[in-house]
């Protein structure tokens, strides 16, 4: 029979060496079949077989040079040329070669299961591991770590053998990870996880695991990222060696992450001891939890020793009850499991509205406010049952606690609330309850949440040692802090609205909210009643000589000031816009804010920061 073979003429794809010839004229290939190998800057390039076939001739030799284009094999095929069957290769895809195996090994050194010991000393002491901890935290299988090869900067001093094993990762433990997305999806749920894990030198900050930082904190700028912060530690570490500086006051971390504050949430967490760095940093968060027996200072023993300020074990610095007291920390919680957990609540309010959502049967709130005018009750009470079911989060519940702040839901969407607590000073206002509310509200407006006030105040708080702390400055920030905001707020006075503090939890004044509205408890006045009386009869009720007719008369003057300051009578004139049933509270603040603008997108910063204080 004639041949009907057809020859290809094959060129080289590159200039290059030969430094293979793995076929011969006359030899049979199949497709794909490895035919010459050139060398082209410093890599390997495989010239195969189009198809099946017959190589015709072989025009090159190992060692000739050959430009692009240039011929380098004569391949034939044709009907009657016997076809080599091309074979299909098996790919194991369970195979781990070697160069992986020694990735994954290595990776493994810094796993809990190959630290025994350290796992045994977190357990001693009732806390767990870092990666236990982002592990609770994350969505399962959404978080890459960056950097978790690297080893303390003391190879110097040290054998990287001893290096790989005792200080994995640099003790941080640094990525980007999902948390709530399965309220939220994905897209609006990714995070920066940075944890200093305490089993790898103390928690200390290191010349490598500052570099994390920066990576990440950079991270975090540029694509708008939250950070959760793990700030257990002690500070700064002085035994790396490997540096090209002497004190390290070049690094940037503290900078990026302070450059962070009211551009993206910011959430601090700590457990035992965190000082010096650590503590820094955790203060600019715009939120600190803490675990029970955590102690918080700007500097440890030793640094406080090496001033020659005396010695201190670590739990005399910076307790808990210290540190909630003064402000420092916004939550506490019993451990770590818990702290991760509230992080992942505070973080959800500022990811979005939920769906589903229930609330209690909102005829209870007729019921919170006593009947009797001067009897104390708990505003909490309001604030939940205002509040969608299980959706408040309150912040510094035992600091300036006239105020009550809290993160909560209303119909699913979030919201801050500002309440005042006439359990406490019947409601004034004193200094560490105005900067806690200023500071509360300036958060707030930084990431768009809308805010609710419930006013039951009779003022702010007076006296000779109610102006010690400063209350005239602290006082002040209410009014500033309130005309520099621009996200909608509403104000419902549950019973009373006295003076300059009732007009600072509406903004400055009654007409500045979306609404200002009462319920029917409500009173209304320039001062107190008593106190109101008391300064315009004076005169008439000294002139009383009998007590008790002098008490029978002041207390008919309150009650004749009262009608005159009731909400019903306050509305006559218009100063507040309606007094409303309490069961329709939920259903006012609905309507304002859904009437109000949805903020626009932002790519930069609304607010400069968010105070630390």
């Amino acid at each position: 029979m004639e041949s009907k073979l057809s020859t290809q003429i094959l060129y080289t794809p590159m200039q290059g060496t030969v430094v293979a010839v793995d076929v011969a004229g006359g030899q049979s290939v199949r497709a794909g079949q490895v035919l010459v190998i050139l060398e082209a800057m410093k890599m390997e390039h495989e010239l195969c077989a189009p198809m099946n076939g017959v190589v015709t001739e072989v025009r090159v030799a190992v060692g000739d040079l050959v430009m692009e284009g240039d011929v380098y094999l004569l391949f034939s095929e044709g009907e009657d040329q016997e076809i080599v069957a091309s074979e299909e290769v098996a790919v194991d895809l369970d195979f781990i070669r070697p160069d992986l195996a020694e990735v994954i090994a290595r990776r493994s050194l810094g796993l809990d299961a190959a630290r025994p010991d350290a796992v045994a000393k977190r357990r001693g002491t009732n806390q767990r591991t870092s990666r236990e901890n982002v592990g609770r935290l994350v969505d399962e299988g959404s978080f890459i770590e960056y950097a978790p090869m690297v080893i303390a900067a003391q190879r110097r001093r040290r054998s990287v053998e001893d290096l790989i094993a005792k200080t994995p990762a640099d003790g941080m433990i640094a990525g980007i990870g999902t948390v709530n997305a399965a309220l939220f999806g994905s897209e609006n749920t990714r995070c920066v996880v940075t944890n200093y894990d305490y089993t790898v030198l103390a928690g200390t900050q290191g010349a490598q695991n500052h570099r994390k930082k920066d990576r990440l904190f950079e991270l975090a700028e540029r694509n708008r990222l939250p950070v959760i912060l793990f700030a257990e530690g002690g500070g700064g570490r002085p035994g790396d060696t490997d540096g090209v500086g002497g004190s390290g006051l070049d690094c940037l971390a503290f900078h990026l992450f302070g450059r962070l504050s009211g551009l993206v949430p910011l959430v601090g967490i700590t457990s035992g001891y965190c000082f010096a760095g650590n503590a820094a940093l955790l203060g600019c968060c715009d939120v600190i939890i803490a675990t029970k027996g955590s102690n918080i200072g700007m500097g440890g023993p030793a640094m406080i020793e090496g001033g020659g300020l005396g010695v201190f074990p670590p739990k005399a610095v910076g307790p808990l009850e210290v540190q909630v007291a003064n402000g420092v920390v916004d939550i506490v919680v019993e451990d770590e499991p818990e702290a991760v957990d509230v992080a992942k609540k505070y973080l959800s309010y500022f990811q979005g509205p939920v769906a589903g959502w229930s609330c209690a049967d909102q005829r209870t709130l007729r019921s919170i406010v006593p009947e009797n005018r001067l009897r104390a009750y708990d505003t909490r009470l309001v604030v939940a049952g205002v509040a969608d079911t299980d959706s408040v989060l309150e912040l510094r519940r035992d600091f300036g606690v006239g105020i009550i702040t809290a993160l909560a839901r209303i119909e699913g969407r979030p919201v801050g609330v500002v309440a005042n607590n006439p359990s406490h000073l019947g409601g004034a206002i004193d200094a560490d309850a105005a900067e806690k509310s200023a500071h509360f509200m300036q958060l707030c407006d930084a990431f768009d949440i809308p805010l609710v006030f419930l006013c039951d105040t009779p003022g702010f708080m007076v006296g000779p040692e109610a102006e010690k702390p400063g209350l005239v400055r602290r006082a002040a920030r209410l009014f500033v802090m309130s005309a520099s905001l621009d996200v909608p707020m509403v104000t419902v006075v549950l019973r009373k609205g006295y003076g300059l503090g009732a007009q600072a939890m509406a903004g400055g004044g009654f007409k500045v909210p979306f609404f200002t509205v009462s319920w029917p408890t409500g009173e209304f006045g320039g001062m107190g009643l008593e106190g109101a009386v008391r300064l315009a009869y004076r005169n008439e009720l000294a002139a009383i000589e009998d007590p008790d007719e002098r008490l029978v008369k002041e207390n008919e003057l309150i009650a004749r000031m009262y009608q005159n300051g009731k909400a019903l009578s306050t509305a006559s004139y218009f100063e507040i816009d309606d007094v409303i049933d309490p069961a329709d509270t939920r259903r006012w603040i609905t309507a304002a804010f859904e009437s109000a603008p949805t903020p626009e997108h932002r790519r930069g910063k609304k607010r400069p920061f968010v105070d630390c204080i």
